[in-house]
């Protein structure tokens, strides 16, 4: 099956974003929200980072207006009909996730494939939840999306072949590199990155390094472009927290247990560049 057309449900910082790369890439986008404020806030989002491309000459003004002529902003589920695909891109909480695609599996046909942006949430759990479980697949985009070639495709036990290949069909028209990933805790790229960070917060509690010195360690080391620490005042603290939290349960690992100096500095305040100071000061 040929996917011409996509429903995105959030216009957020992922959800806006994987609208600009569908529509950057010839496929219609239904992005719905839920308020009209929400939605246009997302399409001046897309607006503003077409105008940033066609400063650095990688795109023209017919090409701008021809993506955005291409998403289609709605606060009405019932508009997700005409879509082949619809992405669930809402806030990481498993309950709201839930009733979203219960209300998904009244309104769509039932050959429509379900996808979640997840990063954390399993996937075979969510498909347990819908009418559609061979159709429901984990679509994890990282961010800024429209520059992110990585696609990691999450097959839950019930996903079935044909949703897996749709899917990957769809990610390489979108000019991204898919992986393909069994359903787990943190999936491939954030089962890895996190506990780094995590390793780096504990030689920094030590003392072994400073943080500049532990973060230009691993940039000139391992060709990192950014330094785990000041990777981890970006994503947020409690974020990195979190999910350290989430591994150590599912998995009942010690080995995921969350340094002590993180949960202070989150216990502080000390969040990242949201609040100002993390590990560096903003």
């Amino acid at each position: 099956m040929a996917i011409q057309t996509v429903g995105i449900i959030g216009a957020g910082t992922m959800g806006n974003g994987i609208a600009q790369a569908c529509a950057v890439s010839g496929i219609d986008v239904v992005m719905v929200d839920i308020s009209d404020a929400a939605v246009q806030k997302g399409l001046a989002t897309v607006a503003g980072s077409l105008d940033r491309l066609i400063k650095k000459e990688k795109i023209s003004e017919a090409d701008k207006s021809a993506a955005l002529a291409r998403i289609k902003t709605s606060t009405s589920y019932d508009d997700l009909k005409s879509a082949q695909l619809v992405i669930e891109a809402a806030t990481e909480n498993y309950e709201l996730k839930v009733k979203i695609l219960k209300q998904l599996d009244t309104l769509l046909a039932q050959d429509v494939i379900v996808a979640t942006n997840t990063s954390s949430i399993s996937i075979t759990q969510l498909a347990a939840a819908t009418q559609r479980a061979d159709k429901f697949i984990g679509m994890h985009f990282f961010n800024p999306v429209p520059m992110m070639a990585l696609v990691e495709i999450i097959r839950g036990l019930q996903t079935s072949d044909a949703t897996h290949d749709a899917v990957k069909a769809l990610s390489e028209k979108l000019g991204k590199s898919p992986i393909t990933v069994k359903n787990a805790p943190g999936f491939v790229v954030n089962r890895i990155l996190v506990p780094m960070i995590n390793e780096a917060f504990q030689v920094l509690s030590e003392g072994t390094a400073s943080a500049e010195d532990i973060d230009a360690g691993m940039k000139l080391g391992c060709n990192q472009p950014i330094g785990p620490l000041a990777l981890a005042d970006m994503i947020g603290l409690d974020v990195c927290l979190a999910v350290m939290e989430v591994y150590l349960k599912e998995f009942g690992d010690s080995k995921y247990r969350p340094c002590f100096l993180l949960r202070e500095m989150v216990a502080a305040g000390r969040l990242g560049r949201k609040t100002g100071q993390g590990v560096y000061t903003y």
